[in-house]
């Protein structure tokens, strides 16, 4: 993977944590563009960003991470920020699957840090749970969220952070039967068709931040 954090000492930490994680750090860099080439260079699996760096400090990584999936669309994404920023977790997801955005005092929980990067190489999303709330906090009125249960928001909320079926129905305690029929509520109220192709599960979290 390549790392980029502005941050010396947090960037020499990262290195050290995401080794005990089973990482290879191939690269450790501190603002966007730097990024950019370290991952052209070597084509990592994941990408591990900090979203503001040098020279602004505003949203500098956001948009490497962006021109990072646009060019080698296969390289996921973890982003780390000091604070949620909706705007910036909407525009991430907005660009597919294989991506994650997590507070930076989560990731000293080395199972965490680990399983977030597992599920991003492999495709998937990982949302940190703050994220989530501010998300459903800031829906816009127009949004076909609106037509969802609460219940149906509790599951959406808990796929939006990268929970299983079965870990979904352990944290609001029902029964795998019962998760399926609510994420087939989901599917069937956001419009998507079963497919093929796309991931379902990531169509509907894209569909509810593009809200």
């Amino acid at each position: 993977m390549v790392l980029a954090e502005d941050s010396l000492l947090l960037r020499e930490g990262l290195i050290r944590l995401l080794d005990e994680a089973g990482a290879e750090v191939v690269a450790a860099v501190g603002d966007g563009e730097a990024l950019v080439e370290a991952v052209s260079a070597h084509r990592p699996e994941v990408a591990v960003v900090d979203v503001r760096m040098p020279p602004s400090f505003t949203d500098e990584g956001l948009r490497a991470a962006l021109a990072i999936r646009a060019s080698w669309p296969d390289t996921a994404i973890l982003v780390l920020s000091q604070y949620v920023e909706e705007s910036y977790a909407a525009d991430l997801l907005a660009a597919g699957g294989g991506v994650g955005y997590l507070l930076k005092d989560r990731v000293s929980r080395l199972d965490e840090l680990s399983d977030a990067l597992s599920r991003v190489v492999a495709g998937g999303t990982v949302l940190d749970p703050e994220v989530v709330s501010a998300l459903l906090t800031h829906r816009r009125r127009r949004d076909p969220v609106e037509a969802l249960t609460p219940r149906e928001r509790e599951v959406l909320g808990l796929m939006a952070e990268g929970r299983t079926n079965t870990a979904i129905g352990r944290e609001l305690v029902i029964t795998q039967g019962a998760v399926e029929k609510h994420i087939s509520s989901i599917f069937t109220k956001l419009g998507l068709a079963p497919s093929g192709d796309d991931h379902r599960r990531v169509m509907a979290v894209l569909a509810w931040l593009r809200a």
